[in-house]
């Protein structure tokens, strides 16, 4: 029993410690579009709120001029999603 906790928290600690790990910083300048937002995080994971009120998570799989595909969506692991960029009203990156 001990050690099953004791490899619990160390799995937990680990866990913890590698996602704090990949949380990046967004830097954005005055020349950036939504395009290159979304490159930037590429292969990441993203929140995109479009202007319609909808929100969707996933990983950022590719970004054209007009569509951005999303893939692994949260809570719809078997779908993937393409947004038109010019709907995106925000993109929401988890950095902490």
């Amino acid at each position: 029993m001990l050690k099953t906790t004791l490899f619990t928290f160390i799995l937990c600690s680990l866990s913890i410690f590698t996602i704090n790990s990949w949380a990046e910083p967004i830097s954005v300048n005055s020349a950036d579009t939504i395009e290159n937002v979304l490159s930037a995080h590429m292969g990441k994971r993203v929140s995109i709120k479009t202007k319609s009120g909808g929100e969707m998570t996933g990983k950022v799989v590719s970004v054209g001029a007009k569509l951005t595909h999303l893939g692994e969506l949260s809570g719809k692991e078997f779908y993937d999603a393409v947004i038109v960029n010019r709907n995106i009203e925000a993109i929401i990156v988890r950095v902490k």
